[in-house]
């Protein structure tokens, strides 16, 4: 790499370097103007973000969405005033007026990176470890796609994935989790550069992280670069080409740095972590890199040196040559490859619907882990964009189906192992979904969903189509007990805004659950499935996507009982022992309260009619359904943990009962 440039009046790697002092400027300048942020990693890896972006990255300022483009993600995203240099400096829409706005309300430019904000982030970072477990979804994704689509002569999909990540990340379980995966799966195109400035907020950071850092990446099948100077451009770059010809193994280049690097007063402290240097220190660090220049001043040179627009264009035209020879040579599998990087539906899906649909109908009685294996194995054999698995769980959670092969065993298959560790696996889904190509699914225990909760938070933050399959949802799950029975789950994953919850009542309502989640394209999904085996409801329609349907309309209703998942048989024998009486009670079947709160007023005034008390029946926590049934109302539920027994036995000691929801409605009528 010729890391020279016309604006070299100082050595690459000194204070003085032009190319750097701009990156230092902007990032201490923005935060200073803001009053908050963090200085001290924009000004540490200025010279490795200038390494990697102007010798090794391959983008298009342009188009940012160009499908081979490198990925790049800033993982220790408190740093973002160093992306939104990059970005600004090498030709993005982001303009110094953006950068003005940092951290200001609905500017482009918000505190940490997010996705679907900048042009040119890749993904939102805050979270400590979770942009290091993207960009593993990202190498993985890049990996499959290649090996789903390249021909020989034609390798249309051959990009890397570049992570910066600082101690904070290394210190996060979740950076483990995937850091152990990706060395197994061997993701030799995902680059890793470790900040390692031994600086955290509270001080130095060896009295807590003491551990052999690059030993322990070397333990996970890593290529390890040691002791490289972070502030030296040709040492990271020499460690960069190494990395990148290294092809069997990921790669982390330990950079040694000093945090908050030309700041005199500052540099090397926490004091730089997380707050402005301050007017005065400003001034310092200004006449220690000879940067005469105002706030938020770049000269003319400065950007020309940094331009990265030409290079961008010229590189993804050669890919659009390249790929138009490709269409030509196969028209097929480029017209599939264009579907899926756009995200559009497959051709098959509504018959993929309707065999799921068919085979639902036809399965009787069955758990809906069960019916959602018959429904994945349906939508896998027409959606070839389906990408999962489960957390050492498949045979529980049924995630495997007749055409699952893993990418373990087969670089082009369609299914993950993704051993234990359900917020690895999550945070990875996550970098499949953002890398594209592929619609994420992934599974375990519902009770585990609280160890992959920032991750499911991060899905719908983003707003990406991923899939979460949890099952063994209530106490039913039996003798494992109450570390294994959730309670709260349901109720808690509810509270996740733009987070889509299904739990179903039997085999078609699980059919079209899953067709609401493929079909959807702004959010995560999440499926509530029973162990137990649930019977098949007799409707009137069909399920659909509206979050609930009536099963039970009698004359003369005097209540409405709303259940969901495998208290919607309940809530039926209930309504029959109530008829029996000469009490007539609608019976509502609710698998997606977000969907329900979706419709307007009338709709749900249909379903769930106002005038009429209101029974809900969830083998969960109570708490929001005690809102929707007012105080006119009732909930038969759980509020307390379970306990270990056999779950006829279980669901009779906590009140599961066809006569205690008879005797739940009667009390609430008595009350008028």
């Amino acid at each position: 790499m010729n890391v020279a440039t016309p604006v070299d009046s100082a050595a690459p790697g000194s204070l003085a370097w032009p190319v750097t002092a701009a990156v230092r400027a902007l990032a201490m300048d923005a935060v200073e103007q803001a009053k908050s942020g963090h200085p001290g990693a924009p000004m540490g890896m200025a010279e490795i973000a200038a390494t990697v972006w102007r010798g090794h990255l391959r983008h298009d300022p342009a188009n940012p969405k160009w499908p081979n483009r490198d990925r790049f993600v800033l993982s220790n995203g408190h740093g973002s005033m160093l992306v939104y240099a990059l970005l600004h400096l090498t030709g993005y829409d982001l303009s110094i007026d953006d950068l003005k706005q940092f951290r200001q309300l609905h500017s482009k430019t918000p505190g940490h990176p997010e996705y679907g904000m900048t042009p040119g982030v890749e993904t939102t970072t805050g979270p400590l470890g979770q942009g290091i477990a993207n960009a593993v979804g990202m190498a993985l994704a890049e990996r499959t796609l290649a090996a789903q689509f390249n021909r020989p002569g034609h390798d249309i999909v051959d990009h890397r994935t570049f992570v910066f990540l600082g101690d904070g990340c290394m210190m996060e379980g979740v950076s483990h989790e995937v850091a152990s995966l990706a060395g197994s799966l061997g993701l030799g195109k995902l680059i890793c550069y470790w900040d390692d400035n031994g600086i955290s907020i509270d001080g130095k950071c060896h009295e807590w992280f003491a551990d052999d850092t690059p030993a322990r990446f070397e333990a996970y099948g890593w290529h390890v670069v040691r002791g490289v100077d972070g502030h030296d451009p040709a040492s990271i770059d020499a460690a960069t080409e190494a990395a990148l010809a290294e092809t069997g193994k990921p790669s982390l280049i330990c950079c040694r740095t000093v945090i908050g690097r030309g700041s005199p007063g500052k540099e090397g402290s926490e004091s730089c972590h997380g707050a402005p240097l301050g007017a005065s220190e400003i001034e310092k660090v200004r006449a220690a890199m000879n940067w005469s220049y105002a706030p938020f001043e770049i000269p003319a040179e400065v950007y020309a040196a940094w331009d990265a627009r030409e290079a961008g264009a010229a590189a993804s035209a050669e890919w659009n040559a390249r790929f138009a020879a490709y269409a030509k040579a196969h028209p097929d599998l480029a017209a599939e490859f264009t579907r899926r990087v756009a995200g559009e539906p497959a051709s098959g899906f509504a018959a993929a619907s309707l065999v799921a649909l068919t085979a639902a109908e036809a399965a009787g009685t069955v758990a809906t882990r069960k019916a959602s294996q018959i429904a994945l194995g349906a939508f896998a054999d027409h959606c070839p964009e389906m990408f999962g698995g489960s957390a050492d769980l498949a045979h529980s959670n049924l995630t495997t189906h007749p055409k699952g092969v893993p990418v373990s065993r087969d670089p082009a298959g369609n299914q993950v192992f993704f051993g234990v560790r359900e917020f690895g696996m999550s945070a990875i889904a996550n970098g499949i979904a953002l890398h594209g190509g592929f619609i994420p699914y992934v599974a375990t225990f519902l009770v585990f969903s609280d160890y992959a909760r920032n991750a499911v938070r991060m899905s719908a933050l983003m707003g990406l189509r991923v899939v979460y399959v949890f099952t063994h949802d209530s106490i039913a799950l039996g003798e494992d007990g109450p570390t294994h029975q959730p309670v709260e789950h349901v109720e808690s994953l509810r509270l996740i805004p733009n987070l889509d919850v299904w739990r179903p009542a039997d085999a078609v309502e699980t059919a079209a659950a899953w067709a609401a989640a493929l079909s959807r394209t702004d959010g995560p999904t999440a499926l509530i499935l029973s162990r137990q085996g649930l019977p098949p409801q007799v409707r009137n329609e069909a399920p659909n996507g509206k979050g609930s349907h009536v099963l039970r309309d009698p004359e003369g209703a005097e209540a409405t009982i709303v259940a969901t998942g495998s208290e919607v048989a309940l809530a039926i024998g209930a309504a029959e022992a109530l008829e029996a009486e000469g009490v007539h009670v609608r019976v509502v079947s609710m698998p997606c309260v977000e969907a329900f709160e979706r419709l307007d007023r009338d709709a749900q005034d249909e379903a769930v009619p106002p005038e009429l008390p209101i029974v809900a029946v969830e083998a969960g926590s109570t708490r929001g359904w005690k809102g929707f049934v007012g105080r006119s109302g009732a909930v038969v539920g759980i509020d307390r943990f379970g306990e270990s027994g056999p779950d006829k036995a279980l669901l009779k000691y906590f009140g599961f009962t066809v006569d205690k929801v008879v005797e739940t409605v009667k009390g609430v009528l008595a009350r008028g």
